[in-house]
C-alpha cells in the first residue's frame, strides 16, 4: 500500500469504523492523538477456575449475540510445548471471560456452545491449535492480522492495528510473561481481558474496510481455509532445527546433535520446562564440532559454563559417547529429504529454464502484489510459485496453470489473480 493509499484506508476506517467502547468515549483526542485504553469496560473480571463458574460463563456465552472475540496466552520460552494456560473470550451480551484451562482442562462444552458463531481472532494459527487441544473449534473466523495484510495495512500486529484503525492504545507490557504463573497477577489478566475488548470492534471495522477495497470476498475464502486446515503434521528431524545447524558438516557431528537434542527433548518434557532452560542450542553445537572425548573437556566449551553440576555434564558426555558408538549405516544423512523442488539458488544448474520461469513468474507476482496492496506471501505462496515453475503443466494454459494451482491449495482468488501472470512466465520458458 503507497503513503496516500494508507492515509485513505486510515481515514476512512476512521470514519466509519467500528464502534467504540458502550462509554461513547471517541477512539482519538480533539488533536487527533490516540487514546491510552487502560481498563476494560467492565473492569477485569474474576478468572474461571471450577467447573461451576465455567457452566455460567457457558450460558452466558451461549446466550450472547453476534462474533465472539477469542484469544489465548501461552508461556513460550518458560514451559514445555504450546499448550494455552489462559483462554480469554468477549461477546456482545456476555461480556468478557477469562478462563483458566489448567484448572478447567476441557473446554469442549464451550466450543459446543458457540457453534455456528463466528470467532474473531488475531493471527489464528498461532492460537489455534492450543485451542484446539482443549476442545475450542471455530466453524467460522474472521482473523484481524490477515485482514490487515490483505487490506495493504504494514504493521498488523494487534497493538498497531488498534491504534491505526480505531484510535486507540493498548498496553502491550506483559505479552511474553511467563503464563504459567499461578496466581495471575492483576495486571496481566488487565492486559489479557484488553487484548479482547476491542476485538470485534476491530474485526467490524476491517470488514468494512475489505468491502470497500473489493477483498472481502477473498479474506472469508482466507479464513474458511484457516478453519477447515487439519493441523499440521509432527516435523520429521526436528533436531535439524537447531539453531547454527549449518556449522555441522560431518555425519558424526550431526549424530552428536540429534542424541544430545533427543535427550535434552526428554528431560524438558520430564520437567515441562523449555527446552532451551534445560540446554542451549549454541551448546549442542559446540559439543558437535568439538566431540569432546571426557567431561572435563564438555565442561570447558562454551554453553556448559562453571554452572553445570558434574551429573549434568555426565548426562550430556553419555549423549556425545552414543553418537561416537553408531556404525556408520545408523549416522544421519547430511541433508533432510524434502518432497518438491530443490532450493532455488541450485535452479541455474539443475534447470536452466525452470530458473528463468520462476524469475519471471516473481517478478509478475510482485507487480500484482503491488498493485493489489498486500505482501506477496498473501497474494500466493511462494512453494506453490516454486513448484508449478519446478514442474509446469504438460501443456500450458490458462485452464492447465489454474488446475496446478488448485492441486496445490490456492484458493479462487488467488488463482483468478495471479494464473495469467504464471501462465504468460510458464510459456516464455517452456
Amino acid at each position: 500500500m503507497t503513503d496516500a493509499q494508507e492515509t485513505a484506508a486510515d481515514t476512512s476506517l476512521r470514519t466509519t469504523g467500528g464502534a467504540p467502547p458502550d462509554d461513547g468515549v471517541t477512539g482519538v483526542t480533539e488533536d487527533g492523538a490516540p487514546i491510552a485504553l487502560l481498563e476494560p469496560r467492565e473492569g477485569v473480571p474474576p478468572v474461571v477456575a471450577d467447573e461451576g463458574a465455567l457452566a455460567d460463563v457457558i450460558a452466558a456465552f451461549a446466550a450472547g449475540s453476534g462474533p465472539v472475540a477469542v484469544d489465548a496466552e501461552r508461556a513460550s520460552g518458560y514451559r514445555y510445548g504450546q499448550r494455552a494456560y489462559l483462554v480469554q473470550l468477549r461477546r456482545a451480551g456476555a461480556g468478557t471471560a477469562l478462563i483458566d484451562p489448567v484448572a478447567c482442562p476441557d473446554l469442549t462444552a464451550l466450543g459446543d456452545a458457540l457453534d455456528g458463531t463466528e470467532w474473531v481472532l488475531h493471527a489464528a494459527t498461532q492460537d489455534l491449535p492450543c485451542l484446539r487441544e482443549i476442545g475450542m473449534r471455530p466453524t467460522e473466523l474472521f482473523d484481524t492480522e490477515l485482514a490487515g495484510r490483505l487490506a495493504g495495512f504494514p504493521r498488523v500486529g494487534l497493538g498497531a492495528m488498534v491504534e491505526g484503525v480505531l484510535g486507540y492504545v493498548l498496553e502491550k507490557g506483559h505479552s511474553a510473561v511467563d503464563w504459567s504463573t499461578r496466581p495471575l497477577p492483576e495486571p496481566w489478566l488487565r492486559y489479557a481481558a484488553l487484548d479482547v475488548e476491542l476485538l470485534v470492534d476491530l474485526r467490524d471495522a476491517l470488514e468494512e474496510e475489505l468491502e470497500r477495497q473489493g477483498k472481502l470476498d477473498w479474506a472469508r475464502q482466507e479464513f474458511a481455509a484457516i478453519a477447515t486446515a487439519p493441523p499440521a503434521p509432527p516435523r520429521k528431524d526436528p533436531w535439524r532445527r537447531t539453531s547454527g545447524m549449518h556449522k555441522v558438516r560431518r555425519r558424526r557431528q550431526m549424530a552428536v546433535v540429534r542424541e544430545l537434542w533427543e535427550a535434552r527433548d526428554r528431560i524438558a518434557q520430564r520437567r515441562d520446562v523449555s527446552p532451551g532452560k534445560v540446554l542451549g542450542d549454541t551448546a549442542i553445537v559446540e559439543a558437535a564440532l568439538a566431540l569432546p572425548l571426557t567431561v572435563r573437556a564438555l565442561g570447558a566449551l562454551p554453553g556448559f559454563g562453571s554452572r553445570t553440576g558434574r551429573r549434568q555434564l555426565e548426562q550430556w558426555q553419555a549423549a556425545v559417547e552414543r553418537a561416537r558408538a553408531l556404525p556408520e549405516t545408523q549416522l544421519p544423512q547430511p541433508g533432510l529429504t524434502v518432497a518438491g523442488p530443490p532450493p532455488p539458488r541450485a535452479w541455474a544448474d539443475k534447470d536452466p529454464a525452470a530458473a528463468a520461469r520462476l524469475s519471471a513468474a516473481r517478478a509478475g507476482v510482485s507487480e500484482v502484489a503491488e498493485r493489489l496492496g498486500m505482501p506477496q506471501e498473501n497474494l500466493i505462496a511462494p512453494d506453490t510459485v516454486r513448484r508449478v515453475c519446478w514442474e509446469p503443466p504438460v501443456v500450458v494454459s490458462v485452464e492447465s496453470v489454474g488446475d496446478a494451482l488448485r492441486a496445490l491449495g490456492a484458493r479462487e482468488w488467488q488463482v483468478e489473480q495471479v494464473t495469467p501472470v504464471l501462465t504468460e512466465s510458464l510459456a516464455a520458458h517452456p
